[in-house]
């Protein structure tokens, strides 16, 4: 391995080989302190640390992310997580750091989708983050340090091939992307749209008011949609993302799976879910698929066995209506979409979640109509004449 190429096993698939990453000019901004990355790692990595890196400036908190095949599962800042919140990540039992408290976050939006993640981190990696990140399913880390004592821990996770990434915090790529398709070469300025409060300023809706946590929560939505996979709706509350909807050919599409995952975030929270009686030294991946299934409607009964393996006793399902019930007293939650919301339905789906207040670029003919429907619920919206689309 040079400066300038670092080989890989393979590229996104094993028979793809021979595969590598190079720098074409000068040197890489990487430096691979433990363990082989992989192609798919790689671009994991790059694109969680620019998330990361932007919301550390935009908002001048630790930040973190957690990515999966080139989207954020979760991606947060450092702010305080209630007792609920806390047990719900699994984290209740740890003493976090700042930027612990950005991982744990990022990491508890989408517990599922989290499992086997590239963790991206905006600060020096100290020993609380290293052992959050030493009990979780992960396949590697990049950051701009890490504390010795915390290196040494992260070095021995996975038999010691846990793969870690330094990066140059001031490294700067070119102003023009390429990239290679069927043997054909796509050139573009790069995505330099800087995202901020001042990109919250054109709010278009009769509801004009935009709370300070609203408006992290806001450009916290935009700058992880800018590092999404397009289409890509994602809602924040209190400093993290807790749904993402990403990939998706059609926008509702986007609005129902990011909503549904919000639903099931607060679902957790709820005191039956947080009291489930799991098999003892049940470990967390585990516990993780058997609340998605406890929230889940009821299961043919040949998952059901399986599924009730891991209580101790049998637990009472969460009807429809306690679950409405639970749900309702949630509100004050962001919404942001990487293009023009072109119909209501986003606005009725996104509403039944908790939404008040929406960022998206505006422009499409039906814009009226969707303005229309954010005043028929008192939310905020705001149009930043910006599309955020990530391919």
């Amino acid at each position: 391995m040079s400066n300038r190429e670092l080989k890989l096993r393979y590229g996104c698939n094993p028979h793809q080989q021979p595969a590598s990453v190079y720098a074409e000019t000068g040197r890489l901004p990487i430096t691979v302190l433990n363990g082989q990355p992989g192609y798919i790692n790689l671009m994991d990595a790059l694109n969680a640390w620019q998330l990361v890196k932007e919301l550390r400036e935009a908002l001048r908190l630790p930040a973190a992310a957690s990515f999966k095949h080139v989207s954020p599962a979760g991606a947060a800042v450092s702010m305080p997580m209630t007792a609920g919140v806390s047990r719900a990540h699994f984290v209740d039992d740890l003493s976090l750091s700042p930027l612990a408290t950005a991982y744990a976050k990022a990491r508890g939006a989408d517990r599922m989708s989290s499992f086997g993640d590239w963790a991206a981190l905006s600060d020096t990696v100290d020993v609380p983050t290293a052992k959050l990140l030493r009990r979780e399913v992960s396949d590697g880390v990049i950051a701009p340090g890490f504390e010795p004592e915390a290196l040494e821990i992260l070095k021995a996770k996975k038999g010691g091939g846990y793969r870690i990434i330094e990066i140059d915090p001031e490294y700067q790529p070119a102003a023009l992307e390429r990239r290679e398709i069927f043997g054909v070469t796509f050139q573009q300025q790069r995505n330099f749209a800087v995202v901020d409060g001042s990109t919250l300023g054109n709010v278009v809706t009769g509801e004009k008011h935009l709370p300070p946590a609203a408006q992290i929560d806001l450009v916290l939505a935009q700058i992880a949609l800018k590092y999404m996979q397009s289409n890509s709706i994602c809602l924040a509350y209190q400093g993290q993302i807790i749904g993402a909807g990403a990939g998706q050919q059609s926008r509702i599409h986007c609005t129902r799976l990011a909503a549904e995952k919000a639903d099931n975030w607060f679902l957790r929270q709820h005191p039956r879910v947080l009291n489930l009686p799991f098999t003892p030294d049940l470990d967390r991946p585990s516990k993780d698929n058997g609340i998605d299934q406890f929230l889940l409607a009821e299961l043919p009964s040949a998952q059901q066995v399986d599924w009730e393996s891991l209580f101790t006793e049998k637990p009472r399902r969460l009807s429809a209506d306690e679950k409405r019930e639970w749900l309702s007293q949630f509100g004050e939650v962001s919404m942001g979409s990487d293009a023009f919301i072109p119909f209501r339905d986003n606005i009725d789906r996104a509403v039944q979640s908790g939404v008040r207040y929406v960022v998206q670029p505006g422009g499409s003919l039906r814009d009226q109509g969707v303005i229309d429907a954010c005043n028929q619920y008192g939310m905020a919206m705001v149009f930043t004449g910006t599309r955020l689309f990530h391919h």
